[in-house]
Formats: C-alpha cells, structure tokens, sequence
C-alpha cells in the first residue's frame, strides 16, 4: 500500500536524500516504494544546533536521511547521545536517551528518530517546526 502524503502549498519534504519542494497549491503525492521521508518541520540545521540534545537529534537526522546504519554518522550519533546522556540528570529522560540509543544500534533510525523529536518537542514547538 503506498504511503500517502499531503503537502501545503510551499511546504518541502525530503525523500531518500532528495528535497522537494511542493507548489503554489496543496499537493498530495503517493510513495509507491519504501523511502526515507522526513518533513521540512523535522529537518534541523546545523546552526540550529545549542544544546546536547540538539547535537543528537541532528546526528540522528542525519543518519536516517542518509540511511546509513553504520560508519560515521553511526559513530556521531552514538557519541553526540552519549553526551547528551552525561548532561542529564533525570532518570526518566536518561532511561528514554538509552532507549534512543538502542533502536539506533538495532537500525531502526525512524523509531529512533521518532522518540528523539518527541524529547525536543518543546524545542520544535519555538523554532515553529511543530
């Protein structure tokens, strides 16, 4: 079953690396094949990037757009967790960054991707992203 997606007028998606961007009118566009996707609210810059938990949802961004399960990035985002393991003191938050870090070491990049942004919604809320 494809995956459908509706885009407001403007609005930018990005696709197995690949951005695209809709037109002056609201869009509907069907995946046929599995694809990396991420909305244009999800997508963080670098020079976005002030805190910790910044470092690891970019990281972690990274990784998924790219869709490499290992290497680099791989390595990024597991240090840029821990990091943002060490500079938190709650053990809530700690045993949800350990749970990131484990969906991330059993390449499930989305879920983890997923439960990062729900970490740093306050933070997506300001920036308008949410």
């Amino acid at each position: 079953m494809p995956l459908k997606l509706s885009l407001k007028p403007g609005e930018a998606v990005v696709v197995n690396e690949a951005v695209i961007r809709n037109g002056e009118r609201r869009g509907t566009m069907l995946l046929e094949t599995k694809a990396r996707i991420l909305r244009e609210r999800d997508v963080m810059f670098p020079e976005d990037i002030n805190t910790p938990q910044d470092a690891a949802y970019f990281a972690l961004m990274q990784m998924y757009i790219v869709g490499e399960a290992s290497g680099k990035l791989y390595d990024c985002t597991i240090s840029a967790l821990a990091d943002w393991l060490d500079a938190t003191p709650a053990e809530d938050d700690r045993a949800d960054i350990l749970k990131i870090a484990q969906l991330v070491a059993a390449g499930d990049l989305y879920k983890a991707l997923g439960n990062c942004r729900k970490l740093l919604t306050s933070r997506f809320s300001e920036a308008g992203h949410a």
